[in-house]
Protein backbone atom coordinates (compact mmCIF):
# COMPACT_ATOMS: atom_id res chain seq x y z
CA UNK A 1 0.00 0.00 0.00
CA UNK A 2 2.85 2.32 0.78
CA UNK A 3 4.68 1.40 -2.14
CA UNK A 4 1.60 1.97 -4.73
CA UNK A 5 0.97 5.88 -2.72
CA UNK A 6 4.59 6.40 -3.45
CA UNK A 7 4.90 5.06 -7.03
CA UNK A 8 1.54 7.67 -7.37
CA UNK A 9 2.59 10.27 -5.98
CA UNK A 10 5.97 10.35 -7.78
CA UNK A 11 4.15 9.79 -11.08
CA UNK A 12 1.86 12.93 -9.92
CA UNK A 13 5.27 15.30 -9.06
CA UNK A 14 6.54 14.13 -12.48
CA UNK A 15 3.77 14.98 -14.66
CA UNK A 16 3.33 18.23 -12.87
CA UNK A 17 7.19 19.47 -13.53
CA UNK A 18 6.76 18.63 -17.13
CA UNK A 19 3.16 19.88 -17.77
CA UNK A 20 3.35 22.85 -15.28
CA UNK A 21 6.38 23.37 -14.36
CA UNK A 22 6.05 27.35 -13.96
CA UNK A 23 3.79 26.21 -10.57
CA UNK A 24 7.13 25.06 -8.90
CA UNK A 25 8.72 28.73 -9.46
CA UNK A 26 8.71 29.22 -5.25
CA UNK A 27 10.09 25.78 -4.45
CA UNK A 28 13.44 26.42 -6.89
CA UNK A 29 13.95 29.98 -6.17
CA UNK A 30 15.88 29.46 -2.12
CA UNK A 31 18.31 27.69 -4.79
CA UNK A 32 19.05 30.81 -6.86
CA UNK A 33 21.70 33.66 -6.67
CA UNK A 34 21.62 36.83 -7.90
CA UNK A 35 17.77 36.79 -8.95
CA UNK A 36 18.87 33.75 -11.99
CA UNK A 37 15.64 32.06 -12.97
CA UNK A 38 14.48 28.63 -10.78
CA UNK A 39 13.13 27.20 -13.83
CA UNK A 40 14.83 26.47 -17.22
CA UNK A 41 12.49 27.48 -19.66
CA UNK A 42 15.10 27.53 -22.58
CA UNK A 43 13.41 24.40 -24.22
CA UNK A 44 10.15 22.71 -22.97
CA UNK A 45 11.15 20.39 -20.02
CA UNK A 46 8.45 17.83 -21.68
CA UNK A 47 10.35 17.82 -25.07
CA UNK A 48 13.62 17.19 -23.90
CA UNK A 49 12.27 14.57 -21.15
CA UNK A 50 10.77 12.68 -24.25
CA UNK A 51 13.78 13.37 -26.07
CA UNK A 52 15.61 11.90 -23.63
CA UNK A 53 13.06 8.34 -23.42
CA UNK A 54 13.50 8.34 -26.95
CA UNK A 55 17.26 7.60 -27.35
CA UNK A 56 17.16 5.39 -24.30
CA UNK A 57 14.39 3.14 -25.54
CA UNK A 58 15.97 2.79 -29.20
CA UNK A 59 19.04 1.96 -27.16
CA UNK A 60 17.67 -0.08 -25.20
CA UNK A 61 15.59 -1.92 -27.74
CA UNK A 62 18.78 -2.67 -29.94
CA UNK A 63 20.55 -3.82 -27.18
CA UNK A 64 17.95 -5.85 -25.87
CA UNK A 65 18.15 -7.26 -29.43
CA UNK A 66 21.50 -8.19 -30.02
CA UNK A 67 22.26 -9.52 -26.44
CA UNK A 68 19.66 -12.27 -26.58
CA UNK A 69 20.16 -13.24 -30.48
CA UNK A 70 23.52 -13.55 -28.83
CA UNK A 71 22.60 -15.28 -25.53
CA UNK A 72 20.95 -17.57 -27.34
CA UNK A 73 23.79 -18.27 -30.58
CA UNK A 74 26.18 -19.03 -27.18
CA UNK A 75 23.77 -21.81 -25.69
CA UNK A 76 23.23 -23.60 -28.86
CA UNK A 77 25.45 -26.49 -29.26
CA UNK A 78 26.89 -25.08 -32.67
CA UNK A 79 27.42 -21.74 -30.75
CA UNK A 80 29.51 -22.68 -27.37
CA UNK A 81 32.73 -22.04 -28.79
CA UNK A 82 31.86 -18.20 -29.53
CA UNK A 83 31.17 -17.75 -25.68
CA UNK A 84 34.37 -16.58 -24.95
CA UNK A 85 34.30 -14.10 -27.67
CA UNK A 86 30.63 -13.10 -27.21
CA UNK A 87 31.38 -11.97 -23.64
CA UNK A 88 34.44 -10.23 -24.37
CA UNK A 89 32.33 -8.01 -26.64
CA UNK A 90 29.57 -7.52 -24.45
CA UNK A 91 32.10 -6.12 -21.65
CA UNK A 92 33.43 -3.74 -23.66
CA UNK A 93 30.80 -1.22 -23.29
CA UNK A 94 30.69 -1.87 -19.92
CA UNK A 95 34.81 -1.30 -19.42
CA UNK A 96 35.10 1.18 -21.75
CA UNK A 97 33.64 4.50 -20.20
CA UNK A 98 30.28 6.48 -22.04
CA UNK A 99 32.18 9.91 -22.30
CA UNK A 100 35.32 8.21 -24.01
CA UNK A 101 32.93 6.16 -26.65
CA UNK A 102 31.39 9.86 -27.27
CA UNK A 103 34.84 11.24 -27.80
CA UNK A 104 35.47 8.67 -30.46
CA UNK A 105 32.04 8.22 -32.38
CA UNK A 106 31.69 12.73 -32.31
CA UNK A 107 34.51 12.67 -35.20
CA UNK A 108 32.70 10.19 -37.30
CA UNK A 109 29.59 10.42 -36.41
CA UNK A 110 28.96 14.33 -35.98
CA UNK A 111 27.46 15.84 -33.33
CA UNK A 112 24.04 14.86 -31.95
CA UNK A 113 21.84 11.36 -30.71
CA UNK A 114 24.62 9.56 -33.15
CA UNK A 115 27.05 9.17 -30.85
CA UNK A 116 24.91 8.78 -27.77
CA UNK A 117 23.07 5.77 -28.74
CA UNK A 118 26.50 4.24 -29.88
CA UNK A 119 27.26 4.76 -26.23
CA UNK A 120 23.89 3.55 -24.70
CA UNK A 121 24.03 0.67 -27.16
CA UNK A 122 27.49 -0.72 -26.41
CA UNK A 123 27.04 -0.06 -22.13
CA UNK A 124 23.27 -1.82 -22.24
CA UNK A 125 24.78 -4.98 -23.74
CA UNK A 126 25.97 -6.67 -21.10
CA UNK A 127 23.36 -7.14 -18.34
CA UNK A 128 20.67 -8.62 -21.28
CA UNK A 129 23.44 -10.60 -22.12
CA UNK A 130 24.39 -11.85 -18.84
CA UNK A 131 20.90 -12.55 -17.98
CA UNK A 132 20.23 -14.42 -21.02
CA UNK A 133 22.66 -16.78 -20.35
CA UNK A 134 21.71 -17.51 -17.41
CA UNK A 135 18.47 -18.04 -18.27
CA UNK A 136 18.94 -20.34 -20.78
CA UNK A 137 21.71 -22.16 -19.38
CA UNK A 138 19.91 -22.87 -16.28
CA UNK A 139 16.54 -23.93 -17.66
CA UNK A 140 15.05 -27.37 -16.04
CA UNK A 141 16.32 -30.43 -17.56
CA UNK A 142 13.00 -32.02 -17.27
CA UNK A 143 11.21 -29.51 -18.48
CA UNK A 144 13.31 -29.25 -21.78
CA UNK A 145 13.32 -33.11 -22.26
CA UNK A 146 9.76 -32.96 -21.82
CA UNK A 147 9.16 -30.74 -24.61
CA UNK A 148 11.38 -33.51 -26.66
CA UNK A 149 9.16 -36.16 -25.67
CA UNK A 150 6.49 -34.03 -27.16
CA UNK A 151 8.44 -34.14 -30.61
CA UNK A 152 9.02 -30.14 -31.04
CA UNK A 153 11.74 -28.89 -33.02
CA UNK A 154 14.89 -27.06 -31.63
CA UNK A 155 13.01 -24.09 -33.22
CA UNK A 156 9.94 -25.06 -31.68
CA UNK A 157 11.26 -25.40 -28.04
CA UNK A 158 13.32 -22.14 -28.27
CA UNK A 159 10.03 -20.30 -28.69
CA UNK A 160 7.56 -22.18 -27.20
CA UNK A 161 9.61 -23.52 -23.95
CA UNK A 162 12.61 -21.89 -23.39
CA UNK A 163 12.22 -18.05 -24.30
CA UNK A 164 9.04 -18.25 -22.32
CA UNK A 165 10.81 -19.79 -19.16
CA UNK A 166 13.93 -17.55 -19.43
CA UNK A 167 11.80 -14.27 -20.20
CA UNK A 168 11.26 -12.87 -16.32
CA UNK A 169 14.92 -13.15 -16.04
CA UNK A 170 16.03 -11.42 -19.46
CA UNK A 171 13.50 -8.83 -18.07
CA UNK A 172 15.57 -7.96 -15.31
CA UNK A 173 18.49 -7.61 -17.23
CA UNK A 174 16.56 -5.42 -19.39
CA UNK A 175 15.26 -3.37 -16.37
CA UNK A 176 18.70 -2.66 -15.36
CA UNK A 177 20.17 -1.68 -18.75
CA UNK A 178 17.29 0.90 -18.80
CA UNK A 179 17.72 2.36 -15.94
CA UNK A 180 21.91 2.69 -16.55
CA UNK A 181 21.02 3.90 -19.74
CA UNK A 182 18.50 6.56 -18.57
CA UNK A 183 20.88 8.47 -16.48
CA UNK A 184 23.55 8.04 -18.51
CA UNK A 185 22.15 9.33 -21.08
CA UNK A 186 22.52 12.53 -19.47
CA UNK A 187 26.09 12.86 -20.87
CA UNK A 188 24.52 12.97 -24.47
CA UNK A 189 24.12 16.72 -24.18
CA UNK A 190 27.71 17.31 -23.85
CA UNK A 191 27.60 16.48 -27.72
CA UNK A 192 24.18 18.46 -28.49
CA UNK A 193 21.93 15.51 -28.03
CA UNK A 194 18.40 16.22 -26.69
CA UNK A 195 18.27 15.06 -23.29
CA UNK A 196 17.87 16.23 -19.49
CA UNK A 197 21.38 16.44 -19.51
CA UNK A 198 20.64 19.68 -20.88
CA UNK A 199 19.00 21.62 -18.13
CA UNK A 200 22.29 19.96 -15.81
CA UNK A 201 24.89 21.15 -18.21
CA UNK A 202 23.51 24.65 -18.13
CA UNK A 203 22.96 24.85 -14.36
CA UNK A 204 26.58 23.89 -13.92
CA UNK A 205 27.49 26.91 -16.80
CA UNK A 206 25.51 29.38 -14.90
CA UNK A 207 26.16 28.13 -11.41
CA UNK A 208 22.45 27.60 -10.69
CA UNK A 209 21.64 24.48 -8.67
CA UNK A 210 17.92 25.07 -9.24
CA UNK A 211 18.40 23.78 -13.15
CA UNK A 212 20.79 20.76 -12.07
CA UNK A 213 18.14 19.81 -8.94
CA UNK A 214 15.27 19.92 -11.92
CA UNK A 215 17.26 17.70 -14.18
CA UNK A 216 18.49 15.18 -11.92
CA UNK A 217 14.92 15.08 -10.38
CA UNK A 218 12.78 14.05 -13.29
CA UNK A 219 15.41 11.72 -14.06
CA UNK A 220 15.79 10.01 -10.83
CA UNK A 221 11.78 9.88 -11.25
CA UNK A 222 11.66 8.40 -14.55
CA UNK A 223 14.24 5.80 -13.33
CA UNK A 224 12.12 5.01 -10.72
CA UNK A 225 8.64 4.78 -12.54
CA UNK A 226 10.29 2.81 -15.17
CA UNK A 227 11.98 0.35 -12.75
CA UNK A 228 8.81 -0.30 -11.42
CA UNK A 229 7.25 -1.23 -14.58
CA UNK A 230 9.86 -3.34 -15.33
CA UNK A 231 9.43 -5.57 -11.98
CA UNK A 232 5.94 -6.06 -12.96
CA UNK A 233 6.33 -7.03 -16.14
CA UNK A 234 8.62 -9.57 -14.96
CA UNK A 235 5.73 -10.34 -12.46
CA UNK A 236 3.30 -11.00 -15.17
CA UNK A 237 5.79 -13.16 -17.27
CA UNK A 238 6.60 -15.03 -14.41
CA UNK A 239 3.13 -15.89 -13.89
CA UNK A 240 1.98 -16.55 -17.01
CA UNK A 241 5.25 -19.17 -17.71
CA UNK A 242 3.84 -20.93 -14.66
CA UNK A 243 7.41 -20.31 -12.79
CA UNK A 244 5.22 -18.29 -9.59
CA UNK A 245 1.70 -19.31 -8.33
CA UNK A 246 -0.78 -17.09 -8.58
CA UNK A 247 -1.94 -15.70 -4.75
Amino acid sequence: MIAKLFLTLAAALLAALLFTPESFTEVFRPLTHNNAPPIYLQTSLLRLTLSHLALVGIAVTASTLVAVAGGVLVTRPAGREFLPLARTITSVGQTFPPVAVLALAVPAMGFGAGPTLVALFLYGLLPVFENTLTALSTLPPSVLEAARGMGLTRRQRLWQVELPLALPVILAGVRLTAVISLATATIGSTVAAKTLGEVIIAGLLSANPAFVVQGGLITGLLAILIYEAFQRLESWSAHRAGLIRPQ
